[in-house]
C-alpha cells in the first residue's frame, strides 16, 4: 500500500535533482558568455568603474609603467654608455648609434644628437649628471611645443562630441570604456556611439563598457553603415541633452586609402548632425610598436583632423621615448596615457610629470 507514495516521493526528488542540474547548467553558460563580451585581446572592464572614490594613480606609477623604458630603451643604452667616464667624441659617437636604432624616430634623433654636440662644443666633456639634464630639458622643450592649449570634455560646458580612431588591437574601444568611467565618475553624462559596425565583437565590447558604467549605448545592426549609426548617436546626444558622446570608429588599416576614405565620411555625417563635430578625434596607438605608430599617426593625420593621441600599453614596452617622437615629429599633443590594466591608470598627459617619471633618479655610473 505504502508503494505508489515512495515511488512518488522518489520521483519528485529524481525531478528537483534534474531541475537544479539544468538551472546550474544555463547560470554557468550565461557567467561564460557575458565574460567573453570583452574580448581577450584587450583590458577587461574593470568591476566597480563607477566608484567615484576609486584611488587614483600617482607620480610612482607612472614611474613603474615606464620602468621598462627608463631601464630597457635608448635611455638606459645611453646610460650604459658611460661606465664613469665623461662625454668625449667616443661616447657621442656610441649615443649616435643608440638614438638612430632607438624607436623616438629620425628627426628627434636627430635633434637630441646635435643639442648633445652643441653642449660639448661650448662646455667641453661633460658628465653624465650633466648629459642627463640635458637630455631631459630637449625632452621637456619637445613636448611643451606640442602641447596645444585646450579644454577637456569634461570641463566644458556645451555638448561634446569625442571620436576615437585607430586600426585594431590599439586599446581604443577599451580606451573609450575608461574615458567613459572616469568622465561619468566626475558627473557628466556620456553616451556610447558604436560605431565599429564591421566586427560583432567591438559593439559587444563597447555594450559591456555601458553596462558596467552605466552609460547608454547607441548601436546599428551588424555590418550598418558606421556613419548612420554615429549619425544617430549624435542626434541623441542632441536630444536627450547629453554632455559628452564618445564615438568608437573601425579599427581601420591605415594604409587603406578605402577605408581611410569612410572614416572622412563618418566626419562629415556627424558635421551634419550636429555643427562643429566632431569636436576632438582623438588617435589611438600603441605604445609597443614603436616607430610604427608614428607612421600610423602620421597617415591618420592627413586623413582626418587628429586632435589628440592617447598613447596605450605603455606598462609593458621600452619603447616609450615613442611619445618624444610623435610630439616632435607631427607637433600631435599626447592627451592620455594607458599605463595599466585599471580604470584609473588611462592618464591625463602632464609633460613634465612624463619627463620625471621616464628619466627617474640620475643613473648611478659603476
Amino acid at each position: 500500500m505504502h508503494l505508489p507514495i515512495a515511488l512518488t516521493t522518489t520521483t519528485i526528488g529524481i525531478g528537483l535533482v534534474l531541475l537544479v542540474g539544468i538551472a546550474a547548467f544555463f547560470i554557468f553558460r550565461t557567467g561564460k558568455k557575458s565574460k567573453a563580451l570583452v574580448p581577450a585581446e584587450t583590458d577587461s572592464p574593470p568591476e566597480g568603474s563607477r566608484d567615484s572614490d576609486a584611488p587614483k594613480s600617482d607620480e610612482n606609477a607612472l614611474r613603474k609603467g615606464l620602468k621598462k623604458t627608463r631601464e630597457e630603451g635608448f635611455l638606459g643604452r645611453i646610460s650604459r654608455l658611460f661606465q664613469g667616464a665623461s662625454l668625449d667624441d667616443a661616447v657621442i659617437e656610441q649615443i649616435e648609434e643608440v638614438l638612430f636604432t632607438s624607436d623616438i624616430g629620425v628627426k628627434t634623433s636627430e635633434r637630441l644628437l646635435q643639442s648633445l654636440k652643441d653642449a660639448h662644443a661650448q662646455q667641453g666633456e661633460l658628465s653624465q649628471d650633466q648629459v642627463w639634464a640635458h637630455l631631459r630639458e630637449e625632452a621637456l622643450s619637445i613636448l611643451a611645443a606640442s602641447q596645444k592649449p585646450w579644454t577637456s570634455p569634461d570641463e566644458r560646458t556645451e555638448p561634446t562630441v569625442v571620436m576615437m580612431v585607430g586600426v585594431n588591437g590599439t586599446g581604443k574601444t577599451t580606451s573609450t570604456g575608461k574615458l567613459a568611467a572616469h568622465w561619468m565618475a566626475n558627473g557628466k553624462s556620456v553616451l556610447l556611439g558604436a560605431g565599429d559596425t564591421f566586427r560583432a565583437a567591438a559593439v559587444e565590447q563597447l555594450q559591456a563598457w555601458g553596462s558596467r558604467v552605466g552609460a547608454p549605448v547607441v548601436a546599428g545592426k551588424a555590418e550598418s553603415d558606421p556613419a548612420s549609426v554615429l549619425f544617430d548617436a549624435t542626434r541623441q546626444m542632441k536630444e536627450k541633452g547629453v554632455d559628452i558622446l564618445l564615438a568608437d570608429t573601425a579599427g581601420r588599416l591605415h594604409t587603406h586609402a578605402g577605408l581611410l576614405d569612410e572614416l572622412k565620411k563618418v566626419v562629415r555625417v556627424v558635421g551634419k548632425a550636429m555643427p562643429g563635430a566632431p569636436h576632438e578625434v582623438w588617435l589611438v596607438l600603441d605604445g609597443t610598436t614603436g616607430q610604427n605608430a608614428i607612421q600610423q599617426a602620421r597617415i591618420f593625420g592627413e586623413a582626418v583632423d587628429v586632435s589628440g593621441i592617447i598613447l596605450t600599453k605603455l606598462d609593458g614596452t621600452a619603447k616609450g621615448g615613442v611619445v618624444l617622437g610623435i610630439a616632435d615629429e607631427l607637433g600631435l599633443p599626447i592627451r592620455y596615457l594607458g599605463v595599466g590594466e585599471k580604470v584609473d591608470d588611462l592618464r591625463t598627459f602632464d609633460g613634465r610629470e612624463f619627463v620625471d617619471a621616464l628619466f627617474g633618479d640620475p643613473p648611478q655610473t659603476n
